[in-house]
């Protein structure tokens, strides 16, 4: 798919990840890119560099994701592109309390359900659309030091594939992007933790590999390649990618 005149709806996109598709795609010439977060401030000031729209929303709210799409909808036109990127990262195992567990479920799951529950059907009315769903290469592999974030990107990862084979004969294309560390503020600070042994990019080269990727319709972003090798690796010998992983468990244990 083409950005040209397209009307593009970012979550997250105060900063990071988010505001780089924003700089990004607008190098496209988009009709209208929406740049939404819970951080208004922050949403505006990225809509401000590329004379977009700014909405303030709370992803982990149902109510506020519908209203958001019924916004644009009315208010601006029909959404091409949704990029639900917004997430968190919380530390911690299985004894991680419950409700950070569930603000993190609601923030990198459920959020990316209510997108595709209010959006999906519009979209097939009108004979389809485009869905990219941030997830991570924690999605795909596992996070040392989170299981709360290991969990909830597999989970990202697994409604992708599920929206992307169950609604292709409806026009929708998606796209699920799973990047390892990133510039951002949730790198902030972790600079040498697990997830930046293959290094830590800019969000713009996150950014670039997206548009490629819409353009030529390809389902997994890898912006590490390195990912990719991973995961057949983990396909081919599970018991020795469990070893794997284990080992760096140790290596990295504590830092997150």
């Amino acid at each position: 798919m083409q950005l040209q005149d397209k009307i593009i709806v970012i979550t997250g996109a105060a900063s990071g990840i988010g505001r780089a598709m924003a700089l990004r795609f607008a190098d496209e010439n988009p009709r209208a890119i929406i740049c939404a977060d819970i951080d208004c401030d922050g949403a505006t000031a990225t809509a401000s560099e590329i004379n977009g729209h700014a909405r303030r929303v709370d992803v982990s709210c149902e109510a506020d994701m519908a209203d958001l799409i019924a916004w644009v909808e009315n208010s601006i036109g029909p959404i091409d592109l949704f990029c639900s990127n917004a997430g968190i990262l919380t530390p911690g195992g299985v004894d991680t309390a419950n409700q950070d567990w569930q603000r993190i479920w609601d923030i990198n799951v459920m959020a990316h359900v209510w997108a595709a529950r209010h959006l999906i059907p519009r979209m097939a009315s009108r004979g389809g659309g485009y869905l990219l769903n941030t997830a991570s290469a924690a999605g795909l592999l596992n996070q040392v030091g989170s299981a709360p974030y290991g969990v909830t990107k597999h989970a990202a990862v697994g409604l992708a594939e599920w929206l992307a084979m169950t609604h292709a004969d409806d026009g929708i294309k998606l796209s699920v992007l799973c990047p390892q560390a990133v510039h951002s503020e949730m790198t902030r600070g972790h600079e040498d933790g697990v997830a930046s042994i293959d290094g830590i990019i800019d969000a713009a080269e996150v950014a670039n590999a997206c548009v490629q990727a819409i353009h030529s319709e390809t389902f997994l972003i890898l912006p590490h390649p390195q990912v990719a090798d991973y995961l057949r690796g983990k396909a081919e010998n599970y018991e020795k990618w469990i070893g794997g992983m284990t080992k760096l468990n140790r290596k990295y244990e504590g830092k997150f």
